[in-house]
């Protein structure tokens, strides 16, 4: 490890202990949609009418529904249709989720690169954790799919700090290492400060501890079988341990060896939730 990535991880992790960290706050859109799920009683137009304030959220939720993972025998081109067609709570979770693609923007060309970089990969993660959910475990997909796109989350106070540091922007291997070592303990703190369920929250803090072993499969088994499956056959260090010895695929029911065997229905699910959410 540099001297650079020591002395920042340092400074991090006291930020984090102090309580001085800048925390990101959570989109508009999604404090409101957040607001409105919690009301046991509320409807379809209101509902409707919270999230078409945001006219990309909108979008995104119309294009999920039309998807062909979801997609009924017509075209939904009404937000209200839409919400109907995917239940209240199930809308809720997606919106909330897509409204986080607002956060990943930056400044500079090369954090908004690496923002980039980290939102393309979680809604592949997301993608990959909705279609594992609904084929090998009882819980609930739209969950799963929250679950995949804020698992990195603790990246983005990272990139803001690199911002305002040249050094760190400059050295991209001690960025890289800051990254992977801080951001799961800072994950997990900014889901908590926005009160997200537990079962999601601990998904950002323990989806990179592959020796984690609970008693029954959960959002965090489906998140780190995700997040291994979308480094299959690359070089990344991920893609070089033995599967075979992480719990989580015992948890879901999967033998790691038969993932690289070509499932078509799967494979197939796969894409269509990796458009439904592109």
């Amino acid at each position: 490890m540099s001297t650079l990535a020591e002395k920042v991880q340092r400074e991090l992790i006291l930020a984090i202990e102090n309580d001085e960290l800048v925390l990101p706050t959570l989109p508009e859109v999604a404090l409101r949609v957040r607001e409105a799920a919690e009301d046991p009683d509320i409807s379809i137009p209101a509902l409707s009418k919270v999230i078409g304030n945001d006219a990309a959220v909108t979008a995104r939720i119309i294009k999920v529904v039309n998807s062909p993972l979801l997609r009924s025998s017509r075209e939904i081109d009404d937000l209200q249709m839409a919400i109907s067609r995917l239940g209240i709570n199930y809308t809720c979770n997606l919106a909330t989720g897509l409204a986080m693609e607002q956060m990943f923007q930056a400044t500079t060309d090369v954090v908004d690169r690496k923002m980039r970089e980290v939102w393309n990969k979680s809604t592949e993660v997301a993608a990959i954790s909705h279609v594992l959910c609904r084929h090998y475990t009882r819980l609930m997909p739209d969950q799963a799919t929250l679950a995949g796109l804020v698992h990195q989350i603790g990246i983005l106070p990272i990139l803001t700090y690199a911002e305002e540091h040249s050094a760190l922007l400059a050295d991209s291997f001690s960025l890289n290492y800051v990254i992977d070592k801080i951001h799961p303990i800072v994950g997990e703190k900014i889901l908590r400060a926005w009160d997200f369920p537990e079962a999601i929250a601990a998904v950002a803090g323990q989806y990179t501890d592959f020796q984690r072993d609970s008693t029954k499969a959960d959002y965090v088994d489906i998140v780190q079988v995700a997040t291994l499956q979308s480094y299959m056959g690359t070089q990344h260090p991920y893609a070089q341990l033995d599967w075979s010895e992480i719990p989580a695929f015992a948890k879901l029911g999967l033998d790691p060896s038969e993932l690289m065997q070509e499932d078509e229905d799967l494979s197939a699910a796969m894409d269509a939730a990796m458009s439904m959410l592109q």
